[in-house]
């Protein structure tokens, strides 16, 4: 075939065979690296609510708990090594550089043996499934959450007032509630906005709470609602809330923190947003 194609160039031309086209691999797309049934998507409120004094039975009425097993932390991993089941972890993951300072190991953003393991021992530590090593989002989601549970605003981006402030922090996905400089409640893991349906930014305010709301779009449980914007509110999910999927705008809460969070907020409290989720 060479021959035939060189008989047809111009004299003194030298043929050369074509570059191949890039490679393109399944392996590069992250998947959760332990079987889950495909989640529900998020039952979050498309419009304000229908605003209404909720009677006392209502109220009385306790959500129901959450499936045992439902947070789990499950690692997003390349899809050859869910597939492979390997125990360790040869690939760089997305947040390689951020868990190799974290563990204080050589920050150079590429994976290695002790790399791995000393990333597989931390998720053994803290129960993150698949344990192999891999520098992925879950993991440094918890690892952000360890870092603040001490002082989540040691950057000072929450105002502080001396009434309680419901404190969004999208860029950690994590939120508290402050009073003063005391924090009351958190920092607890969340799931913000994806990209086009953002949890929006700025001053809100608690205007309804409804301990038993229903999603008007997807006609699922939204447990301990507490609007602050339009449709817009903290809610528990029954299911993970470490996807690399936002919600549909929602600030969404495992079950047994969105519960607290509805014994230590009421109407008229206030609610600060700031930064942008990760990869939104």
């Amino acid at each position: 075939m060479a021959l035939a194609l060189a008989a047809l160039l111009p004299a003194g031309a030298v043929w050369a065979a074509p570059e191949p086209p890039p490679a393109t691999s399944v392996e590069a797309e992250l998947v959760p690296g332990v079987y889950q049934a495909a989640p529900v998507d998020t039952p979050d409120q498309a419009l304000a609510p229908q605003v209404y004094p909720p009677s006392v039975a209502e109220d009385a009425l306790e959500p129901s708990d959450a499936p045992e097993g439902a947070y789990a932390l499950v690692e997003y991993v390349p899809l050859g090594d869910a597939v492979g089941r390997v125990a360790c972890s040869t690939r760089s993951g997305p947040y390689q550089r951020q868990v190799e300072r974290w563990l204080e190991l050589t920050v150079d953003g590429k994976q290695s043996a002790a790399d791995c393991e000393a990333i597989r021992v931390f998720q053994v530590q803290h129960g993150i499934k698949p344990a192999i090593g891999f520098a992925g989002p879950v993991t440094w989601a918890h690892m952000q959450l360890l870092a603040a549970r001490a002082n989540p605003d040691a950057a000072k981006k929450c105002p502080v007032r001396t009434h309680r402030v419901a404190c969004v922090d999208l860029g950690r996905q994590l939120t508290w509630v402050q009073q003063g400089e005391k924090v009351v409640f958190g920092p607890v893991p969340m799931r913000s906005g994806r990209a086009g349906y953002g949890t929006r930014t700025g001053w809100h305010t608690i205007y309804w709470r409804h301990k038993n709301h229903a999603s008007t779009l997807y006609n699922t449980p939204m447990p301990y609602s507490q609007f602050f914007s339009g449709g817009q509110a903290f809610h528990a999910v029954y299911d993970t809330i470490h996807t690399t999927v936002g919600s549909m705008g929602c600030v969404n809460l495992r079950l047994q923190d969105a519960r607290k969070l509805w014994d230590v907020l009421r109407t008229g409290d206030r609610v600060y947003v700031w930064g942008r989720r990760p990869g939104g």
